[in-house]
């Protein structure tokens, strides 16, 4: 028998972050790792950028599973004020990278 809380949307909504933590994780260490050999920033930079959009992606997953559990106003408020944050910060990276991708090959 599958025990009640795996069909838990508040479960799911934290293993989804759980992988978004772990793939920011990842990226921050792989650009880490970058730096060692040539001391490229902005390929570190780049790599932590793509990181933080991953992991934004997985967290409006995360956010919108949560969204189905909603029940009072103030709950869809702050529901709404975070959706607004991470897609602000997703637009935010997706400038950022393009930025020094635009510094790297124009130089």
């Amino acid at each position: 028998m599958f025990p009640a809380n795996l069909f838990s949307l508040s479960l799911w909504a934290a293993i989804i972050q759980m992988f978004a933590a772990l793939a920011i994780t990842g990226y921050v260490i792989t650009a880490a790792i970058s730096l060692i050999p040539k001391q490229n920033v902005d390929r570190a930079r780049v790599l932590v950028a793509e990181g933080v959009l991953t992991s934004l992606s997985f967290m409006v997953a995360a956010t919108l599973l949560r969204m189905l559990e909603l029940q009072t106003w103030r709950q869809i408020l702050i529901f709404s004020l975070i959706f607004l944050l991470r897609t602000v910060l997703k637009k935010v990276f997706v400038w950022e990278k393009k930025l020094v991708l635009m510094m790297t090959f124009h130089v």
